[in-house]
């Protein structure tokens, strides 16, 4: 009986979870959820024969390698700056390995090796990356394929809050894991417009935050997401004038984080005292204050708003104004607002959250110009069965069907931009009314 071990039981593994155990009696595998908070794990799996919940340490290496080599494939949902010893004991014990993460500078070296042992280590098999590779890697194929030459193609995406949900002045829940939710954006962005390679650095990606037209929902915010520039030779379109991938937000998201990136409270690095730490304390430590001024007019003066202004309302929101206590010890700023998001932008038990991705191609065939949309929402249950948990889980988990099942027997250190990957998960993913509506524009 084939074994998976699941690494990590956070906000993502819900739909993972449920589509392995399901499998289960048909194809004869046994699903091992392993997190340090096994209650959590237990609360994932249910009541089933089918799966088991451990807990594991992922820092502990002797636990974690004993996990990794009783299993036949693992799945790992852990914080990317952990990949790297799993990815390491995965190749030392020859076990393929799957995860939705991007490939680090560690497992990017390792991949000569991998190849050599004929394992696969399938990275970026989520939704952003993930999804977006699968699904745009089938449109351009078909462009090319018929002649067409790309041009330009730009690719969004977003975890969102459904407007039914959107009941705060952030216009955003946390639907995935609040670690990343601040850190995003922070290596800054490179990417080509009309055939000039553009830089921006982290302090400028929420400053300069453009809009784009989404059928149905508007106008959205987005801003440029890491290297754009290494997919396009993988896209195989190295010729086209503009290629970027961006993340998706309601624009007062972008301007609300633009004043938090401004104040330095997104730091990961310079740790300080909370305790009897007053919030507006905090939020203005880098503040020059102008005699006399309360924190609030220092924060007004600094941003170059005023006292009823939307930043100022989000950030009272927060709780930056309202005299509170952070009493965490000593922590980092990034970690202070971690904190502070999972408590005031935590998803209510029927929330529901939102996923956008679209993609926007122009080529030229037999000398006409054309633009293609392909547009995918999908929206969440609930705080539990998120749409984030869904698109990022079902990959991964049809994945590891068609690994256990030999439909698919591939090496190396791969992303899913092949026809053997993309083709039947994207046609398992319709199933599950994952799917993108295509309209020339």
């Amino acid at each position: 009986m084939p074994n998976i071990l699941l690494l990590g039981a956070g906000k993502s593994s819900t739909y993972l979870i449920d589509y392995l155990v399901a499998g289960a009696p048909k194809h004869k595998w046994h699903l091992v959820v392993a997190d340090l908070d096994q209650e959590l794990a237990l609360s994932r799996i249910g009541r089933t024969f089918h799966a088991s919940a451990v807990s594991l340490d992922i820092r502990d290496p002797e636990s974690r390698r004993s996990r990794i080599e009783t299993s036949d494939l693992v799945i790992s949902l852990l914080p990317p700056a952990l990949h790297e010893s799993v990815a390491k004991d995965c190749l030392d014990l020859h076990k393929n390995l799957l995860t939705a993460s991007y490939r680090d500078e560690g497992v990017r070296k390792m991949a000569p090796r991998i190849e050599k042992a004929g394992l696969l280590f399938l990275y970026e098999m989520g939704l952003d990356p993930g999804i977006d590779h699968m699904s745009s890697a089938k449109l351009i194929r078909s462009i090319t394929g018929k002649g067409g030459v790309v041009h330009s193609f730009r690719s969004f995406c977003g975890g969102l809050s459904d407007p039914s949900a959107n009941d705060n002045p952030w216009h955003y829940k946390v639907s995935w894991n609040p670690r990343n939710v601040v850190l995003a954006g922070k290596s800054g962005a490179v990417y080509k417009e009309k055939g000039r390679i553009c830089r921006l650095t982290y302090e400028e990606l929420f400053d300069q935050a453009k809009t784009v037209q989404v059928p149905g929902l508007g106008r959205l915010a987005y801003y440029p997401n890491r290297d754009s520039l290494e997919y396009m030779s993988l896209y195989q379109v190295e010729e086209a004038e503009t290629f970027m991938r961006a993340t998706l937000r309601f624009p007062d998201f972008c301007e609300g984080w633009n004043a938090l990136v401004k104040l330095g409270l997104t730091d990961e690095n310079k740790s300080l005292n909370t305790d009897r730490m007053p919030f507006a304390r905090w939020a203005t430590q880098n503040l020059r204050h102008r005699k006399g001024a309360s924190s609030e007019e220092a924060l007004q003066e600094f941003l170059k708003v005023h006292e009823n202004s939307k930043v100022i309302r989000q950030l009272r929101y927060l709780g930056f104004l309202n005299g509170g206590l952070i009493n965490q010890g000593k922590r980092s700023n990034a970690e202070v607002l971690q904190s502070v998001l999972e408590n005031k932008l935590k998803m209510e038990p029927d929330d529901r959250d939102l996923i956008v991705m679209q993609h926007e191609i122009e080529f030229e065939r037999r000398n006409i110009r054309t633009r293609l949309m392909a547009t995918l929402k999908v929206i969440g249950e609930n705080d539990h069965h998120t749409a984030m948990a869904k698109t990022v889980g079902l990959p991964l988990g049809i994945m590891a069907k068609l690994i256990l099942t030999r439909k698919i027997a591939l090496s190396g250190l791969l992303i899913p931009i092949l026809p053997e990957i993309y083709q039947p998960v994207l046609r398992e993913l319709d199933e599950w009314g994952i799917r993108f509506e295509e309209h020339f524009a």
